[in-house]
């Protein structure tokens, strides 16, 4: 019999992922007060209370530390769209993407993404490198959320994924909208009244009829 060798973690490695979760905390911090160019590597060190070896332990360059707190947002988002889904289990499966996708919209409104996410990670990755990253997220929760929306019965006969990629352009303009306004909070209704018409009209007709008829 083979017995696979357990992975056992000690406190280096523990105090090693302490190190790197702080300089993330603290490249955050400075990246969404400061944005990508003003803050320098020693600004990050000094903030996260660590040395400059530390940093250059974790990550290769600046470049390769906004990348993680790019994914590190990413995640972060993610994990709120899944409660705001999951939130009411009894909810009808068509109310748990609204609720998904308001969520994706509410997040849109917050300073530090604002700057980090719409503003910043497109001039530092790249256009293509930035869509890259952005789709591994978010693109992923569209096809799985689609593909069941679909085999649920509440969509219209369609191709989930070619509906999930126009979805992501849809959802990926709002933001940069919402971002982009004086107030934002007037923007995010007004966008969401948008995005609200266009989910009800992807809806199966008889979906719609029962909504109607409640």
């Amino acid at each position: 019999m083979i017995v696979e060798e357990a992975v056992v973690r000690g406190p280096k490695d523990d105090q090693s992922a302490r190190t790197r979760a702080t300089l993330v905390d603290a490249a955050r911090t400075l990246f969404a007060e400061h944005g990508y160019a003003a803050t320098g590597t020693e600004d990050i060190v000094q903030a996260a209370g660590v040395t400059r070896g530390a940093l250059y332990h974790h990550f290769v360059d600046k470049r390769d530390l906004f990348e993680a707190v790019y994914t590190n947002l990413q995640n972060d988002l993610r994990d709120r769209i899944v409660a705001a889904a999951q939130a009411d289990p009894d909810a009808p499966g068509w109310e748990r993407i609204r609720r998904g996708v308001y969520e994706y919209l509410d997040h849109s409104m917050e300073p530090t993404v604002q700057r980090i996410v719409l503003v910043e990670a497109p001039a530092v990755f790249g256009w293509e490198r930035w869509r890259e990253i952005d789709s591994e997220y978010a693109l992923g929760m569209l096809k799985n959320a689609m593909a069941n929306a679909l085999e649920q019965g509440l969509l219209m006969e369609s191709n989930s994924e070619t509906l999930a990629h126009l979805m992501l352009g849809v959802l990926s303009e709002a933001s940069q909208v919402i971002a982009g306004a004086e107030d934002v909070t007037a923007a995010r209704q007004e966008v969401g009244q948008y995005v609200d018409h266009l989910l009800d009209s992807l809806r199966a007709p008889d979906q719609v009829a029962d909504q109607v008829a409640d």
